[in-house]
């Protein structure tokens, strides 16, 4: 009897463990995919963007969906490049003591033709550099022709990465002048730009009016951009180019005593306003008809003429004998 009822009590612990086996095998299963999930939500998810930035004016913030989607790589950045350190910039004169002037300019340069540069940006040009700027808005040192592709990007309007294409298919450098809130929004195109050898300049953090704010705001708008690109992509820049065109005496004196170079430019059209968009062969004339030697062509990667236009506009450029060069041609 003791024989059978130990048995018994052997068959039942047996089952027993076979039961809570399979209850461990299924509950592992469930953590598993649980696990699988999560991960695959954490790797499709973009970045949250930011809430507090400004986008360029009369326009709307919106983003469209990454095609491909970057997270950060091992070394902490959206880039293969290791963060850089943060700065700090020091603001000098903070109160303006000197009593430079704060009344606002707003760049303008005339419409070239022929390929010519208009008297406008000539003299302007000229004024600056008698006065010990830096600041650029065309290439005044040569006759050749070459020209500077530049864009401004306050936001992303689902264009940007169509222009990257066209530009890495035809070898052509250009520089993308973002504010913050682009860099947080749609850090996979500034990871993009920065890995295929472009230019990201900065366009301040809220994009204010530089005439309208103290020094030492400034010196903050400049810095969170700067910020952001070295711990999000290990990647400096010393190029600057003030929101709307709208300086001061006081403001480019500030910028450029913090290292960069304000960039402006000689050719450009009112390309920004999505809800007047007038096709891309009206882009395609409008931007070749003012090319000449030199020349800074300021476009917004907001307009979907732009981009449909970008191939042809490159191509029309090298038949009438330019060549495209990066900004880093005009320092020094």
């Amino acid at each position: 009897m003791k024989k059978i009822l130990l048995a018994l009590l052997c068959a039942v612990v047996l089952i027993a463990a076979a039961v809570l086996a399979g209850e461990w095998v299924r509950r592992g299963q469930e953590l598993e995919e649980e696990e699988t999930a999560s991960f695959t939500e954490t790797q499709t998810a973009l970045p949250a963007a930011a809430t507090t930035q400004k986008a360029e004016p009369a326009v709307s913030q919106k983003a469209e969906p990454a095609s491909e989607v970057y997270t950060k790589s091992a070394r902490g950045t959206f880039t293969n490049l290791f963060p850089l350190p943060q700065v700090h910039y020091t603001v000098q004169d903070p109160e303006n003591t000197r009593g430079l002037s704060t009344a606002r300019i707003d760049h303008s340069f005339g419409v070239a033709k022929n390929e010519k540069p208009h008297d406008i940006s000539v003299n302007t040009q000229a004024k600056l550099r008698q006065s010990g700027s830096k600041a650029v808005i065309y290439d005044d040192r040569t006759e050749d022709k070459v020209l500077y592709l530049t864009f401004d990007c306050g936001f992303e309007n689902g264009n940007t990465a169509h222009i990257l294409d066209v530009l890495q298919q035809k070898g052509v450098p250009a520089a993308f002048f973002c504010t913050l809130y682009h860099i947080r929004q749609q850090p996979q195109l500034i990871a993009r730009m920065i890995e295929e050898g472009h230019i990201v300049g900065n366009h301040s953090d809220s994009h204010p009016d530089f005439s309208a704010i103290s020094r030492s705001q400034m010196a903050r708008e400049l810095e969170a951009v700067e910020n952001a690109l070295r711990t999000d992509f290990g990647y400096t820049s010393r190029f600057f180019r003030f929101p709307e065109g709208a300086y001061s005496e006081n403001a480019l004196d500030l910028v450029e005593s913090l290292g960069y170079t304000p960039v402006f430019w000689s050719s450009a059209y009112a390309d920004w306003d999505t809800e007047n968009m007038k096709g891309a062969d009206y882009a395609l004339q409008t931007v070749t008809s003012r090319l000449h030697p030199g020349a800074v062509l300021m476009l917004h990667a907001v307009s979907p003429d732009n981009a449909a236009a970008m191939a042809d506009i490159i191509d029309t450029a090298r038949q009438m004998g330019y060549a495209f060069r990066p900004l880093t041609d005009l320092q020094g």
